[in-house]
């Protein structure tokens, strides 16, 4: 039977999207984590798993550009959002990427996302600020669905990527963390699988 441990050498692909305050992870607010585990069936093909979300309470001192409250929708000072601090919410994302990792026999979790550089950034910076001892993520390896989506698509940009895929995409839900993040998991996701037809990998 195929193993996901075995597809990406020993690496759990986990899909990651942030909503912040900015463009500056050590500067910046990180105000929400999206995680979509990604798993495999018994043919070996890829699909969108579990998803977890929070909302963080920004760090002392964090900036907060109101341009970026514009673009994400999100309200700061709204009761629905339950945000959490920073360290609470790597450890809510961090123990079922953990738990996924032991069960599917692999040695750590490696963060997709789309410009991935700019969420394990953030990640990282929210380590570094809480000491957080346990990320399940390598720390600088990941994978870019931009760079996926330019190869097999010409398309860099998510929504255009993910409908040269076939895939569905609503604007009115885009920039939130949850519905970026199913997207490129989908989009992850048809992307391997169709190399694996192409080349039977």
């Amino acid at each position: 039977m195929p193993r996901i441990a075995d597809r990406f050498r020993g690496f759990l692909p986990v899909v990651v999207d942030v909503e912040t305050g900015g463009f500056n992870a050590q500067t910046d607010a990180l105000l929400e984590i999206a995680a979509c585990i990604i798993r495999m069936d018994d043919f070996g093909r890829l699909f969108v798993g579990d998803t977890i979300s929070v909302h963080v309470d920004p760090f002392d001192g964090a900036n907060i550009d109101p341009k970026s409250l514009e673009i994400t929708g999100i309200r700061l000072d709204s009761p629905l959002r339950l945000a959490v601090p920073e360290k609470e919410a790597l450890d809510r994302v961090s123990q079922p990427v953990r738990k996924e990792i032991r069960a599917t026999g692999c040695q750590r979790a490696i963060l997709v996302g789309h410009n991935s550089f700019f969420d394990l950034s953030f990640v990282n910076a929210a380590i570094a600020r809480t000491d957080f001892k346990r990320s399940p993520f390598h720390p600088f390896s990941s994978f870019d669905t931009a760079t996926l989506a330019g190869l097999a698509f010409g398309q860099t940009v998510l929504s255009r990527a993910v409908q040269c895929a076939g895939l569905d995409w609503n604007e009115a839900e885009a920039h939130s963390a949850v519905y970026d993040t199913e997207k490129t998991a989908a989009l992850f996701c048809t992307i391997v699988n169709r190399w694996k037809i192409l080349t039977g990998m």
